[in-house]
């Protein structure tokens, strides 16, 4: 009983997602017909030469009709011409809408990407997000486009040619449909296996895109402590598990369509049979059979496409099935509608608890702290104390469980997400480029219309123009992807210069000078001085030397703020903080 439901429920779903996926066809309607329109031709031509046997054969051998042997001929030609255009228009029109389909659907899941909350991000690889919106997609293009057209094209030639045969005779037609409940019930069963086995290649194309982009993404990692052997075994094994998976869809489909035209060949020869054996109470002349036997030799192809449609059919849902459940996954909550003017941020921690998705282990426990506006802090501790998770709760990367964060006395909940972030920069030890020039990597996004002057100026506050004039396009000189063709400090600068044109109230600095060598490092202290002034900045480091400056010191550990006071009056206290000082200019 459970799998006839779990059998109704796979039909209705598929039914579902295919409503859904022509749902997106909608826009695109008028060429649509204008396709349909091209089908409907195409698909009248077959019965029109099967038509043309009859008179062929009675008039044109046997009667030795003239008319008919001088415009049997002409005929031909023109149905054939007519199919050419028609199946032109089907075809071509069709992939049209499915193109524009397919554009839509990624231009769909791209902005969606864009609105993921970043536990998204922490839960699932690159590589399969891009294996969905790349590879999934592409499979719709089957489903919108080929499928479409042997549907509709086909089962319309389907239909037009057994009208045309149940005209010439009832009886041989119906000894050739008593082979559809047999049909039916195959196809039925290979529908099954084919969405299941395509639901696993979708997930094992999503686990090759993760092993290949980790294996490029950490050449140099992978290269110094020896780890080709194992990341060949680990591509080997998933690439080697994609290929069974398309082994068996492969064998699947090369034995159901065989055997579909087994099934369909017994009725044939006993076709044959009967109409080479006349009974008194149905005489068919020979003009009568071989326009029977053309129609039935043309009704295979198309009979012969829908059968093996089935499996693109059912890779189209269970792509379309992956795009879906990708789509409907939940963007960014945000509920605040309140605009802020004239920021000067003061910023509020009250009574913070926080853990990751439906973890009991709290990361953060009971965070108390009272930021004045343009204040400096710095957050100190052991890694994985909870600094950074911390102060990512500010612009709401992360939703807390507990407790209010402020911002000039408004709850960060009730302010939107795109506001709030409007307020504060950010600088992080894994610096982000893009593969675009130095200018536009200062100039990102909502930077775009800032002034060339500007842009030079953030450069130079940055200590940036330093390398920037000695690059071959200066300025417009592209980047390569995430900065490959820069240095690790060279990166740093134009981070910070983002940063520094930003100009927001709120600055974020998570280990801002990691990567920079001594005397790089000299620079940026002094430009972070100086666009540290007059704003509320919030570090985090831990090279202690870098913030003896700020006006007060946090340290976190085990997610309690465990200290509080400047770096005088916490090297006092000879606690966590001190202990961490010693230690580290110790090892200097």
């Amino acid at each position: 009983m459970s799998k006839k439901n779990n059998s109704a429920n796979s039909s209705t779903s598929g039914i579902k997602i295919y409503r859904r996926l022509l749902s997106h066809v909608i826009p695109y309607w008028k060429v649509f017909v204008f396709s349909v329109c091209g089908m409907v031709v195409y698909s009248v031509t077959d019965a029109a030469f099967a038509y043309l046997m009859k008179p062929l054969l009675d008039d044109g051998f046997v009667k030795q009709d003239p008319t008919i042997i001088t415009w049997l001929p002409i005929f031909v030609i023109l149905i054939f011409t007519i199919r050419m255009f028609s199946g032109f228009i089907s075809t071509y029109f069709m992939n049209l809408v499915a193109r524009n389909v397919i554009r839509d659907l990624r231009k769909l899941m791209f902005n969606h990407i864009i609105d993921l909350p970043v536990p998204y991000f922490d839960n699932s690889s690159p590589g399969k997000i891009t294996a969905k919106l790349v590879y999934d997609v592409e499979q719709l293009a089957s489903a919108a486009s080929s499928v479409i057209t042997i549907v509709i094209r086909d089962s319309l030639s389907v239909i037009v040619l057994l009208a045309w045969m149940v005209y010439l005779s009832p009886m041989l037609t119906a000894i050739l449909l008593i082979t559809t409940p047999l049909l039916a019930m195959l196809i039925l069963f290979v529908s099954k296996r084919f969405r299941k086995i395509s639901h696993r290649i979708q997930g094992s194309m999503g686990d090759v895109s993760h092993v290949v982009e980790e294996t490029i993404t950490g050449n140099r990692v992978v290269k110094m402590f020896g780890g080709q052997k194992y990341e060949r075994q680990q591509f080997d094994k998933i690439n080697s598990y994609n290929r069974k998976q398309q082994l068996k869809l492969e064998f699947t489909n090369s034995i159901s369509t065989p055997f579909i035209q087994l099934i369909l060949s017994f009725a044939f020869a006993f076709i044959i049979y009967m109409a080479t054996t006349q009974s008194d109470h149905e005489v068919i002349s020979a003009g009568t059979f071989v326009s029977f036997l053309t129609a039935m030799i043309a009704l295979m192809q198309p009979i012969k496409r829908i059968t093996n449609v089935n499996s693109k059919i059912q890779i189209g849902i269970a792509a379309a099935q992956s795009v879906f459940e990708f789509i409907d996954s939940k963007t960014e909550s945000d509920s605040g509608l309140i605009k802020l003017n004239d920021v000067q941020g003061q910023i509020v921690f009250k009574n913070i608890n926080f853990s990751y998705g439906n973890d009991d282990k709290l990361i953060l426990n009971n965070i108390n702290l009272d930021i004045k506006a343009h204040q400096s802090i710095a957050f100190v501790g052991q890694s994985g104390s909870g600094k950074s998770t911390l102060l990512s709760l500010l612009p709401r990367f992360y939703n807390i469980n507990q407790g209010e964060i402020s911002l000039d006395g408004v709850n960060i909940n009730d302010i939107s997400i795109y506001e709030l972030r409007k307020y504060i920069s950010l600088v992080s030890q894994n610096v982000t480029l893009f593969n675009d020039t130095v200018e536009h990597n200062i100039a990102y996004g909502a930077l775009e219309s800032a002034s060339k002057e500007d842009i030079i100026n953030a450069a130079k506050a940055a200590h940036a123009m330093e390398f920037i004039e000695k690059l071959p396009d200066g300025m417009q000189t592209h980047v390569g992807d995430n900065g490959a063709l820069l240095s690790g400090g060279q990166r740093q600068r134009i981070a910070i210069a983002r940063a520094i044109l930003k100009n927001a109230p709120i600055l974020i600095l998570d280990e801002a000078t990691s990567a920079l060598d001594t005397s790089s490092e000299r620079h940026i202290q002094a430009a972070l001085k100086t666009l540290m002034k007059d704003r509320t900045t919030l570090v985090i480091a831990h090279r202690l030397s870098t913030i003896e400056y700020v006006d007060k010191i946090v340290v976190i550990d085990e997610g309690r703020i465990a200290e509080y006071g400047t770096h005088k009056e916490l090297l006092k206290e000879q606690g966590i903080y001190a202990n961490l000082y010693e230690l580290q200019f110790a090892n200097d």
